[in-house]
């Protein structure tokens, strides 16, 4: 869920609130120009708000709301959002990903971001890709993402409307068998959460 402009301020320093109206102005701007608004080799200003969020908010929570906020409200185009994903930090990275139910852009532009986070070893990351906008994953990319998941141990509540997708899945608990079976003829442990999602796939089979 969006957190709100007044939901911020009640967890920020009055230094960091000036900060963000002014932020938030600047993203306002952005958005009222629109796709051909000013152009050039200047970054934009709100685009350097972003960068500074975690500088300027001191909690790294406040900071990931901050750029949520900020992407939401400055709506940039699908390009911009790809490159400052491309360019950013992983913190960054990570507020694009989060950002993405909020922003103007259709599957064919938003999915290959979480196809790239997905693709990663960072777990706040790949927690972020399985967020609400993994629902516009098809059934193949979503079984895998889930699997991404067990692999580097993010928990399985991680993963936004789990339990009704995962409901009856066969293809999703065979997978899950074949993975299991793979990590203990190997002598590793089976992943916590992988006996309920595999739970979650008997349902309704």
């Amino acid at each position: 869920m969006l957190t709100t402009h007044e939901e911020l301020r009640t967890c920020l320093s009055t230094k960091a609130n000036a900060w963000l109206d002014s932020a938030l102005a600047d993203a306002d701007d952005a958005a009222r120009q629109g796709p051909n608004g000013p152009s050039g080799r200047d970054i934009p200003r709100w685009e350097l708000r972003f960068a500074a969020a975690g500088r300027e908010c001191g909690d790294p929570q406040a900071a990931q709301a901050v750029r949520v906020l900020l992407l939401h409200t400055a709506r940039p185009n699908p390009a911009d959002v790809a490159r400052l994903y491309a360019r950013g930090t992983g913190d960054e990275r990570r507020a694009v990903v989060a950002a993405l139910p909020y922003l103007p852009l259709t599957p064919a532009e938003g999915v290959p971001l979480i196809e790239d986070a997905l693709r990663s070893n960072d777990v706040r990351l790949i927690a972020a890709a399985v967020g609400p906008y993994a629902a516009v994953l098809d059934a193949h990319a979503w079984r895998h993402a889930v699997l991404k998941c067990l692999f580097t141990g993010v928990p399985p509540a991680a993963v936004a409307g789990l339990a009704d997708r995962a409901l009856g899945d066969a293809e999703l608990g065979r997978m899950l068998r074949d993975f299991a079976a793979e990590r203990t003829a190997a002598g590793r442990p089976v992943p916590d959460g992988l006996t309920h999602v595999l739970a979650l796939t008997a349902k309704g089979a």
